[in-house]
């Protein structure tokens, strides 16, 4: 797996994607993570690309580039219909766009302040994981993971392991576009891509990345699941297939690769 450059050091960065560390942790599929900001693509113009805002509830803002290429392809993805018990969006519709929904909540992270990754991957894992796939050992597995990860983050925000992060520090990730690979009316695999933000302090630059992510969603009592079977049928799908580039939403890359850009549903 490439990793992210930036402010703080890949395991830190990369363990913000919850997602991602379930599904490494389920099928040993190795998702993608590009450069930092200083090495990747961006938007058509030199505009700036999209940044993550609003400590609670994240949500995705674009500053167009001069040269902006619209999109060809937008979608507003559904929002569950109710939050369930850790806060999660839950109860996504019976529809292809409802299950790129759910792989999109599962992927929308933060880490800051006294919310640590333990908290955002033992969430995830309850709230989006198929049951068939859930296990002591597999909770047990996560919630080791996301310690160290936190015991990373928090030693390179200069605070000691186990204490907050100081004030304007965060790993922040939103989903901002997706590609889909197959789809049926119970199973739908999917290229996610992600915009991470991150940032040590409150006078620390902010660097950001993209990542890039396999995910297989099927529908269990009535909602829609990550699970391995379907991800790793998404792996077996895209076999000798290029992976789709990561590129900024405006980017006329963006549209070459094949990705939906999303619209925050009203």
């Amino acid at each position: 797996m490439s990793r992210t450059r930036g402010t703080w050091n890949t395991k830190g960065t990369w363990a913000a994607g919850v997602l991602l560390a379930v599904v490494i942790l389920l099928t040993g599929y190795a998702a993608l993570v590009g450069d930092g900001d200083e090495a990747q693509t961006p938007a058509k113009g030199g505009g700036a690309s999209p940044s993550v805002s609003g400590a609670a509830s994240p949500e995705a803002t674009y500053a167009p580039p001069q040269d902006w290429t619209e999109p060809q392809r937008w979608t507003a993805l559904p929002r569950g219909q109710r939050t369930d018990d850790r806060g999660s969006q839950v109860g996504f519709p019976h529809t292809a766009e409802g299950a790129v929904a759910m792989t999109a909540a599962g992927n929308t992270t933060r880490v800051e302040g006294d919310h640590s990754t333990v908290d955002e991957q033992v969430r995830i894992y309850n709230s989006y994981l198929g049951k068939g796939d859930q296990s002591a050992q597999a909770a047990e597995q996560i919630k080791l993971n996301a310690q160290a990860s936190d015991k990373t983050l928090a030693q390179e925000a200069g605070v000691p392991a186990g204490q907050p992060l100081p004030s304007g520090a965060y790993v922040r990730t939103h989903v901002v576009g997706y590609k889909v690979i197959k789809k049926s009316a119970d199973e739908v695999t999917v290229w996610l891509l992600a915009r991470v933000v991150q940032k040590a302090g409150e006078t620390a630059e902010e660097k950001g990345s993209y990542t890039r992510t396999l995910a297989g969603a099927q529908w269990q009592d009535g909602d829609w699941k990550l699970t391995a079977a379907a991800t790793i049928r998404a792996q077996q799908d895209t076999v000798g297939q290029s992976e789709p580039a990561m590129v900024a939403p405006g980017d006329d890359a963006f549209n070459d690769a094949g990705w939906t850009a999303i619209r925050e549903a009203s």
